[in-house]
């Protein structure tokens, strides 16, 4: 008789996100201006492709520290709105702080499921969602959730991870603390930073989703600091994937983990700095 596989928990799943980026949030908001510097690319293209306007409507599905809500704000200008939301409360706050700081009023935050969406139908010009898609545990059912929310004709813009091999400065890590925590593969279903990142799969969850006429593109998106120390300083405090892989280590343990993993990252450093490669998938389709 076959052994079952163990199954995917998206409810135990989704709670610990939560939980997650309600205590790493302000951890991501303090280091904005390195993601930002890294993503920003991304976060224009995905304006672009979304077809944004002066006056327009948008949600933002996912914004974490209020990215690219903040941006779509100031390209809607004082007469459009946008609605950030994400699924932690404490993390949507941090982007409406973000918001104010910048004089943006048109911009509003609300705690939300991306999967469940507490909207009305036909209610927004388009939907962004930067680098939240491939962690959601039904991506289909969340992009015809964002597609009921739209008015006909509107857009949808996300942005995910490719593949591990054109992402060292995730794959790496990820791969070096799977072996010393002795974490068991990644279940069917479970989604995860590459889960949506193979060729024609984006695409794929577009059209069954309901759009039309997807269109996707890669974009590079180096990580760039001075040192590979200076790297993993940002993923202990940012990315708290990494942290949640090994959280039931010792201390003394998690420490050496994060030593293993800065020298398997020091061949991308160099006399000019520290480089190691990514690159997102940039993706957008019609209603």
């Amino acid at each position: 008789m076959a052994e079952q596989q163990p199954s995917f928990d998206a409810a135990k799943y989704k709670h610990a996100q939560r939980e997650q980026w309600n205590k790493d949030g302000a951890a991501w908001r303090h280091w904005n201006p390195i993601l930002d510097r890294w993503y920003g690319v991304v976060t224009s293209q995905m304006l672009d492709l979304a077809r944004i306007q002066p006056g327009q409507r948008i949600l933002d599905i996912a914004t974490g520290a209020g990215e690219p809500a903040v941006s779509a704000a100031e390209r809607v200008g004082p007469d459009g709105y946008v609605l950030a939301t994400d699924i932690a409360e404490g993390i949507a706050e941090l982007a409406l702080q973000v918001a104010r700081e910048r004089g943006l009023r048109q911009m509003e935050t609300r705690a939300m499921d991306g999967e469940s969406l507490d909207l009305p139908d036909a209610s927004f010009d388009a939907v962004l969602c930067r680098l939240g898609l491939m962690y959601m545990p039904h991506p289909v059912t969340a992009l015809r959730e964002w597609r009921r929310a739209l008015k006909p004709g509107g857009r949808v813009a996300v942005a995910v991870f490719s593949t591990p091999d054109r992402n060292s400065w995730g794959a790496l890590p990820a791969s070096t603390i799977r072996r010393r925590a002795q974490l068991p593969p990644p279940v069917p279903g479970q989604p995860g930073p590459f889960s949506l990142g193979a060729p024609g799969v984006l695409e794929g969850v577009f059209r069954q989703a309901g759009f039309t006429d997807p269109e996707v593109r890669a974009v590079p998106v180096p990580h760039r600091m001075a040192s590979s120390a200076e790297y993993v300083r940002v993923a202990r405090e940012a990315f708290g994937a990494f942290n949640a892989m090994m959280a039931h280590l010792p201390p003394q343990e998690r420490e050496s983990v994060w030593n293993e993993v800065e020298s398997s990252l020091r061949p991308f450093e160099s006399p000019g700095g520290f480089e190691a490669p990514g690159e997102c998938l940039v993706g957008a389709a019609t209603k």
